[in-house]
């Protein structure tokens, strides 16, 4: 009866000790996964923190902000991958047949999840060939504003409004970048017929020198104003077309601001900014009379 009792206690002893022995390897394991991803994305901010110190250009450091959050993101997959195979086998689960299983599963995966892997594919080009990067204001299809999050997955944007935009890096076909190395602020200056269009460009170009002696505004502007000449004949104005070359993200802020200065000049110059109006031509006959026609109130008619 007591050996009976001493073997038991002494199989669940033993039993209670493998146990214990696989639960400290699975927390050692998680432990170390968790410290490795820790310290490498940690490495990663601090080579990208280096790098980016050494750059003078201000978009090689956004370029290599984009890219460390990528590769910290990656080395979190792939250690989290790894620990949770190792688990699995600590817990005598056998990781051949799952990895077999996997390849034949992410086959068949493969096919109907094609959207998801032309978004990865899609995504690093993106930010292998430097296209995309955080801050920067872009276009993509019917979607604009600046970009908050770059991933392998999806491009995060934020409009002017506020609205975020998540866009499938797979839906992707056109970037259109406008705030890469620098900018133009493109302005049409609308004149009546009646003005002297050398004068105006003369008041446009004052306007123009004055905005660039301001240090707030100076330093957004990097050229003079370029006034490419009267751009076409509208309906009721004279458009001029000209504009500034400016630090990426400013053409906004200076186009705002050079509208309001010339608007005040154009004022105390006596320059028209025309509205749209209509002139009603009614046609002569055969005398060369115009015939007689009455104005009639719209409800009349």
């Amino acid at each position: 009866m007591n050996g009976n009792i001493l073997d038991l206690a002494t199989r669940w002893w033993i039993g209670l000790g493998s146990a214990a022995t696989t639960l400290l390897r699975v927390t050692i394991i998680l432990i170390a996964a968790w410290l490795l991803v820790a310290i490498l994305q940690r490495g990663i901010r601090t080579l990208r923190i280096r790098i980016a110190s050494r750059m003078d250009d201000r978009e090689s450091s956004k370029r290599a902000e984009t890219l460390g959050r990528v590769f910290r993101y990656l080395v979190g997959v792939v250690v989290s991958l790894i620990a949770g195979m190792l688990v699995l086998s600590e817990l005598g689960v056998s990781v051949a047949p799952i990895l077999g299983a996997a390849g034949v599963v992410g086959l068949a995966v493969g096919f109907g999840a094609q959207s998801l892997v032309k978004d990865f594919f899609t995504g690093f080009f993106i930010l292998l060939e430097n296209q995309i990067r955080q801050g920067d204001v872009v276009k993509l299809g019917e979607h604009a504003g600046m970009v908050e999050v770059v991933t392998l997955r999806y491009v995060q944007l934020r409009d002017y409004d506020g609205n975020v935009h998540y866009v499938p890096n797979g839906h992707i076909s056109t970037v259109i970048n406008m705030t890469r190395g620098f900018s133009n602020a493109v302005m049409d200056i609308g004149v009546a017929y009646r003005e002297n269009v050398d004068e105006v460009m003369r008041v446009m170009a004052e306007v123009a020198r004055t905005m660039r002696e301001e240090p707030a505004f100076g330093a957004s502007i990097t050229n003079e104003l370029e006034i490419a000449g009267v751009e076409r004949w509208a309906d009721s104005a004279v458009v001029i077309r000209c504009r500034f070359r400016c630090l990426p993200l400013e053409q906004w802020n200076v186009k705002r601001e050079y509208l309001r200065r010339l608007k005040a000049a154009f004022d105390a110059a006596g320059i028209e900014i025309p509205y749209p109006h209509l002139t009603v031509y009614a046609g002569q006959d055969h005398a060369g009379k115009a015939p007689a026609f009455q104005v009639r109130p719209l409800e009349a008619a």
